[in-house]
């Protein structure tokens, strides 16, 4: 599982697309960026939230209309990964959230030692919450359409 912002090279993944308007984008265009599903679902309410008509396996868009919407619910996401003091308040908020318990069962398979370590799982996260934070307002600003594809 990578816990990061990557090119088309992996499979399983969420497609972050950018390169298309209103009514069309370049599926997995060279410019959009990836992000592995497991991972993704951690994000996935602020995107449920910004766009009531979201579906994972459909391309969503996020226009003017929902750009900012989408990037003050990843701002109030990051807050709560933010505000994080404990490795018990870090499972239950993952364990919250749809998939959450398979992102902790992926976590253990990968590193039985994670729970020691989750501050930095959480600094993962938060990196890759600032990072969509960043995407999201860089559409905003270029009036770009962002896509959102589940693969």
């Amino acid at each position: 599982m990578h816990i990061e912002l990557y090119n088309a090279d992996l499979l399983n993944f969420v497609e972050f697309n950018f390169t298309g308007d209103n009514d069309n984008y370049h599926r997995c265009d060279e410019e959009s960026r990836y992000l592995d599903s497991l991972v993704f679902f951690l994000f996935q309410p602020c995107f449920e939230e910004a766009n009531k008509t979201y579906d994972y396996f459909s391309g969503t868009k996020y226009n003017s209309r929902k750009i900012i919407v989408l990037r003050n619910e990843l701002i109030n996401n990051l807050q709560k990964f933010e505000s994080l003091t404990n490795s018990s308040e870090f499972v239950d908020l993952i364990g919250s959230r749809f998939m959450g318990k398979d992102f902790l069962a992926e976590l253990e398979q990968d590193d039985s030692q994670w729970l020691s370590y989750w501050k930095e799982y959480n600094r993962k996260i938060i990196g890759v919450n600032k990072d969509l934070i960043e995407m999201v307002e860089k559409c905003a600003f270029e009036e770009k359409v962002l896509w959102v594809i589940g693969y």
